[in-house]
């Protein structure tokens, strides 16, 4: 629900604080995480995303916020990679495909590789179940579960199913790295 003082308080906010926050957007290849990106920017949604390889990176403006996003290729080989570019990051924004249930056990095996790493212990992990506007695609819930994401600790964790075609949910996102920006 919309709260017009808490509003009024973060434009008053924003009038005098400006922030940055550095972000690594991961996940397996096809998950989303370039087109994620591009709408973040505000460009519009491109169904024929050309394969990230190797990294982008690209600022995205919202507000008074500037968010540093490092977008990862997700193919096997660049996956070792991933995390020299998750050290130091303000969060790590996990992208599944959310309907494709036979990727589901390589990310899990790729995501907690990952956040097993001692460096990078203690970033916040956002966790994204993408292509809900999609037929069967998984929940939440049975993201949680198929990832093991209650198994993931020493950091917050939080898990949205979202759609980047339609535009499902990405304001929970966009919300969820604000916060980032203002601890």
């Amino acid at each position: 629900m919309w709260n017009p003082v808490a509003a009024l308080f973060n434009w008053f906010l924003s009038l005098f604080w400006s922030t940055e926050l550095e972000l690594t957007l991961i996940g397996l290849q096809n998950s989303g995480k370039s087109t994620l990106l591009s709408v973040l920017a505000g460009d519009s949604f491109c169904e024929d995303t050309i394969p990230t390889v190797g990294f982008n990176m690209r600022k995205v403006t919202k507000g008074r916020v500037t968010m540093k996003c490092w977008d990862l290729g997700g193919q096997p080989r660049f996956r070792g990679m991933w995390e020299r570019y998750c050290r130091n990051v303000t969060a790590i924004v996990f992208l599944v495909d959310g309907a494709d249930p036979a990727k589901f056990e390589t990310a899990n095996v790729e995501l907690h590789a990952l956040v097993g790493k001692e460096t990078l212990k203690g970033i916040p992990l956002l966790v994204l179940a993408n292509k809900n506007d999609l037929r069967g695609s998984a929940g939440v819930d049975e993201v949680i579960e198929k990832l093991a994401l209650g198994k993931v600790e020493g950091r917050e964790v939080s898990c949205y199913s979202i759609s980047v075609k339609d535009g499902k949910n990405l304001d929970c996102v966009v919300e969820w790295l604000l916060r980032k920006g203002k601890r």
